[in-house]
């Protein structure tokens, strides 16, 4: 898990001509956390994601919805139709780890771990033949 090998986006596994992808790195929340939020987007039409991220009270969800509109933006560049975006792929892997030590009672110290994770969005544009009504 963790950090993409392949630079080259034509290269990367799954990729495709019709898809936009917007890859957040270091972002400072745990991986559990992010997925969290994450399940709630995958699948769902862009425009209802969006609304779905707007209303989740969680940190996860502002660093998610900014994500969403970088793919979406992503997309427009790319000349793809924003009606028919959904969100194919919405996963957050874990990162490299932050440790720092905090003193406790009777000399001790603790270790603190402050998680990191390498957030994926990646939008695709539903067939011209299953429009969902």
């Amino acid at each position: 898990m963790g950090q993409l090998k392949i630079k080259d986006k034509s290269q990367r596994e799954g990729y495709k001509p019709n898809q936009a992808i917007a890859i957040l790195r270091y972002a400072r929340i745990s991986p559990l956390k992010a997925r969290l939020v994450l399940r709630e987007i995958q699948g769902k039409d862009v425009g209802d994601a969006l609304y779905l991220l707007k209303v989740i009270p969680k940190k996860a969800a502002r660093i998610a919805e900014k994500l969403l509109k970088s793919a979406i933006a992503n997309a427009e560049q790319k000349g793809l139709d924003l009606d028919r975006l959904y969100v194919k792929k919405a996963v957050a892997d874990r990162g490299p780890i932050l440790k720092k030590w905090i003193p406790r009672a009777h000399g001790r110290a603790t270790m603190v771990r402050k998680r990191l994770s390498h957030i994926t969005i990646v939008l695709e544009e539903k067939p011209e033949g299953k429009e969902e009504e």
